[in-house]
């Protein structure tokens, strides 16, 4: 389990790295890229604090990549009915166009990492990815709770 792990940190580095790559053309960087495509996923705009919670990642780091997509126009900040400090944040016009890019470069990407597997290795790979997820999600909401 420690070499998987090992290698799913040195996976993480490279897939950010190469992210980093393709996307930068455009403007991004993988973190923009990846918060770009949480808010356009989401169902209802959602505040910064929901958007990090659905990513796993620090809230305080979303709002700092928030604030500098804001400033490009790539999202906007919109005014939350529940809540009077916790904006919520949408994509533009301009956001759109850019994740819709960012895909498209994407596509090929994704295309040539798959080449050469067979899909049920990445169906396997995938489903332990989950399952551990899940467990450490599991784990820190205990941790919460105490």
């Amino acid at each position: 389990m420690t070499n998987l792990v090992l290698d799913l940190f040195r996976l993480n580095n490279r897939m950010l790295t190469s992210g980093d790559r393709l996307v930068a053309g455009l403007g991004l960087t993988s973190a923009r890229w990846q918060v770009l495509g949480t808010v356009g996923a989401s169902e209802r705009p959602q505040p910064v604090a929901w958007i990090a919670r659905d990513m796993g990642a620090n809230r305080q780091n979303v709002q700092r990549i928030v604030n500098d997509l804001e400033k490009e126009g790539l999202v906007a900040f919109a005014a939350n009915p529940h809540h009077r400090r916790a904006q919520l944040v949408v994509l533009t016009e301009k956001g759109r166009e850019t994740f819709a890019a960012a895909m498209r470069l994407q596509a090929p990407w994704a295309s040539g990492l798959a080449n050469g597997l067979e899909m049920r290795e990445i169906e396997t790979a995938h489903r332990v990815m989950k399952a551990l997820l899940h467990k450490l999600e599991g784990s820190e909401e205990a941790g919460e709770q105490a």
